[in-house]
This record gives C-alpha cells, sequence and structure tokens, in this order.
C-alpha cells in the first residue's frame, strides 16, 4: 500500500511539474522554420554598411523580455546611440551601456553584413540560415519541458 501511494505521488509530482515549469530560450523565427537557443545571454554582431567595421550588441534574457544591455563598435558613425554612457574598455572598442528592454526585434538578414548570433556555445551565422535580406523575428520563448525536448535548437 505505501509503495503504491509512493508512486502514486511521484507519477503526479512529475506531471505537475512539467505542466508549470517552463524553461526560457531565445526563439528564432524565420517564417519557414523556427529555431531555439538555449542561452541566457548572446551578442548580435554584423560589419556596419558605412564604415565597414564590426559592430556588436550583447543581449541577455530577463522576464520573458530580451535586454539589450551593451553595445561596442570600432568608429562612432550612423546608428550610434546618442546620450548613452560610454564604459571604459582597452579591447580598442567603444563600449556603449543601453539597457534596453524588447518584447522582441525583427532584424533583417544580410550576407554583406555577416550578421551572426554568437553565445558561450556556439557561432551562428544567421544569413546562412535564410536567404538575403529577409526578416528574423527574435523574442523569448517559454517552453514547457516537452517543448523544449522536441524543439529544434541551434
Amino acid at each position: 500500500m505505501n509503495s503504491k501511494w509512493i508512486v502514486w505521488s511521484t507519477c503526479v509530482s512529475v506531471l505537475l511539474f512539467s505542466l508549470f515549469f517552463r524553461l526560457q530560450v531565445v526563439q528564432l523565427d524565420f517564417g519557414h522554420a523556427t529555431y531555439y537557443i538555449d542561452t541566457k545571454r548572446f551578442e548580435l554582431h554584423w560589419i556596419h554598411s558605412v564604415e565597414r567595421e564590426e559592430w556588436a550588441e550583447i543581449y541577455r534574457l530577463d522576464k520573458g523580455e530580451l535586454i539589450l544591455t551593451e553595445t561596442y563598435f570600432k568608429t562612432f558613425g550612423a546608428g550610434v546611440p546618442s546620450g548613452a554612457e560610454v564604459i571604459a574598455s582597452d579591447d580598442s572598442f567603444i563600449h556603449m551601456k543601453i539597457n534596453q528592454r524588447l518584447s522582441e526585434m525583427n532584424l533583417t538578414v544580410s550576407e554583406n553584413v555577416m550578421t551572426t548570433i554568437i553565445t558561450d556555445q556556439s557561432e551562428i551565422p544567421l544569413y546562412k540560415l535564410t536567404d538575403d535580406y529577409e526578416t528574423v523575428n527574435i523574442s523569448v520563448a517559454s517552453l514547457h519541458i516537452w517543448d523544449y525536448i522536441g524543439g529544434e535548437f541551434l
């Protein structure tokens, strides 16, 4: 009798855990395909179209949103945030503190600027996953454990 109760309560606990526990991941929606990245922080890199220098933005996930925490680049030019705090650095890049919350972002991807996401585990060249000038929607997804297991991760 006691062992049946333990098995039953374990099954109910696992079921409740799987129903209510969700994992936050980065979702990349290309329209024709959706991929996930299991990370809490990533960098978005590209080559600036005018300066032809690398630019980067650092994002982290927080409570279902993306937070653009920082940007860094080699030269001031078109698109530099105005009024942002410059962060001291000795890596030959200009770092600026941003801290802007975003529910999502739509990004036009191009091979010309080599749009790439970099995480601690991988480098994901978005421009190789879609046609030139296609849009990818980047957001935070909250997945149940079974969606997480069945999801397509990069």
